[in-house]
Protein backbone atom coordinates (compact mmCIF):
# COMPACT_ATOMS: atom_id res chain seq x y z
CA UNK A 1 0.00 0.00 0.00
CA UNK A 2 3.37 2.01 -0.28
CA UNK A 3 2.29 5.53 -2.17
CA UNK A 4 -1.09 4.33 -2.12
CA UNK A 5 -3.57 7.48 -2.44
CA UNK A 6 -6.92 6.24 -1.13
CA UNK A 7 -6.75 3.82 1.85
CA UNK A 8 -10.21 3.04 2.87
CA UNK A 9 -10.29 1.56 6.37
CA UNK A 10 -12.54 -1.29 5.60
CA UNK A 11 -9.37 -2.87 3.43
CA UNK A 12 -6.84 -2.03 5.83
CA UNK A 13 -6.03 -5.65 7.93
CA UNK A 14 -5.81 -5.54 11.28
CA UNK A 15 -3.25 -7.00 13.02
CA UNK A 16 -3.73 -8.80 16.11
CA UNK A 17 0.05 -7.36 18.19
CA UNK A 18 -0.71 -9.94 21.07
CA UNK A 19 -1.80 -8.05 24.43
CA UNK A 20 -4.82 -6.57 23.61
CA UNK A 21 -2.67 -4.40 20.73
CA UNK A 22 -4.49 -4.47 17.27
CA UNK A 23 -2.56 -2.06 14.62
CA UNK A 24 -3.61 -0.99 11.11
CA UNK A 25 -0.98 0.37 9.13
CA UNK A 26 -3.20 3.04 6.84
CA UNK A 27 -1.60 5.35 4.34
CA UNK A 28 2.18 5.95 3.95
CA UNK A 29 5.00 6.99 1.61
CA UNK A 30 8.60 6.86 2.48
CA UNK A 31 8.37 9.56 4.15
CA UNK A 32 5.17 9.75 6.62
CA UNK A 33 3.25 7.15 7.81
CA UNK A 34 -0.04 7.18 9.60
CA UNK A 35 -1.20 3.98 11.96
CA UNK A 36 -3.78 3.14 14.35
CA UNK A 37 -3.54 1.37 17.40
CA UNK A 38 -6.36 -0.27 19.26
CA UNK A 39 -6.13 -1.08 22.64
CA UNK A 40 -8.14 -2.93 25.38
CA UNK A 41 -7.98 -2.16 28.86
CA UNK A 42 -4.85 -2.60 30.48
CA UNK A 43 -2.87 -3.11 27.30
CA UNK A 44 0.86 -2.33 27.37
CA UNK A 45 2.49 -0.51 25.00
CA UNK A 46 5.99 -1.50 25.86
CA UNK A 47 8.70 0.76 26.63
CA UNK A 48 10.94 1.26 23.71
CA UNK A 49 12.63 3.32 21.08
CA UNK A 50 13.09 3.70 17.71
CA UNK A 51 15.05 6.43 15.27
CA UNK A 52 11.62 7.54 13.69
CA UNK A 53 9.86 11.24 14.80
CA UNK A 54 6.34 10.08 16.16
CA UNK A 55 3.30 11.90 17.34
CA UNK A 56 0.21 10.27 18.91
CA UNK A 57 -3.33 11.49 18.77
CA UNK A 58 -4.94 9.56 21.37
CA UNK A 59 -9.09 9.24 18.95
CA UNK A 60 -10.50 7.79 22.67
CA UNK A 61 -10.06 6.27 25.74
CA UNK A 62 -7.26 7.12 28.52
CA UNK A 63 -3.81 6.14 28.32
CA UNK A 64 -0.87 6.60 30.83
CA UNK A 65 2.21 7.41 28.75
CA UNK A 66 5.73 7.22 29.74
CA UNK A 67 8.10 9.82 27.26
CA UNK A 68 11.68 10.17 28.33
CA UNK A 69 11.30 8.87 31.88
CA UNK A 70 7.99 11.21 32.69
CA UNK A 71 4.37 10.08 32.74
CA UNK A 72 1.11 11.72 32.27
CA UNK A 73 -2.27 10.58 31.94
CA UNK A 74 -3.54 11.84 28.53
CA UNK A 75 -7.38 11.14 26.77
CA UNK A 76 -9.38 11.80 23.62
CA UNK A 77 -7.70 14.79 21.99
CA UNK A 78 -4.61 15.18 23.54
CA UNK A 79 -1.42 14.87 21.12
CA UNK A 80 2.41 13.47 22.25
CA UNK A 81 5.44 14.15 20.41
CA UNK A 82 8.90 11.52 20.69
CA UNK A 83 11.31 13.16 18.92
CA UNK A 84 14.07 9.59 17.79
CA UNK A 85 15.51 7.77 19.90
CA UNK A 86 13.41 8.63 22.69
CA UNK A 87 12.19 6.18 25.30
CA UNK A 88 8.47 5.53 25.46
CA UNK A 89 5.25 3.67 25.90
CA UNK A 90 2.12 3.50 27.50
CA UNK A 91 -0.91 1.49 29.36
CA UNK A 92 -4.53 1.89 28.36
CA UNK A 93 -6.70 2.68 31.45
CA UNK A 94 -9.66 2.94 29.49
CA UNK A 95 -10.08 1.01 26.22
CA UNK A 96 -8.91 3.42 23.60
CA UNK A 97 -7.13 3.90 19.97
CA UNK A 98 -4.09 5.90 19.42
CA UNK A 99 -3.62 7.93 15.78
CA UNK A 100 0.60 7.58 15.08
CA UNK A 101 2.11 9.57 12.33
CA UNK A 102 6.02 8.75 11.68
CA UNK A 103 8.24 10.51 9.97
CA UNK A 104 10.22 8.31 8.12
CA UNK A 105 7.29 5.08 7.33
CA UNK A 106 8.58 2.27 9.97
CA UNK A 107 9.61 0.07 7.10
CA UNK A 108 9.55 -2.75 10.42
CA UNK A 109 5.14 -2.24 10.18
CA UNK A 110 4.93 -3.68 6.44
Amino acid sequence: MLDERWVFYKDVKAEDQGGGVVRRVLAYSKDLMCVENSFEKGAVGALHHHPHTQITYVLSGKFEFEIDGVKKIVEAGDTMLKTNDVIHGCTCLEEGKLLDIFNPMREDFV
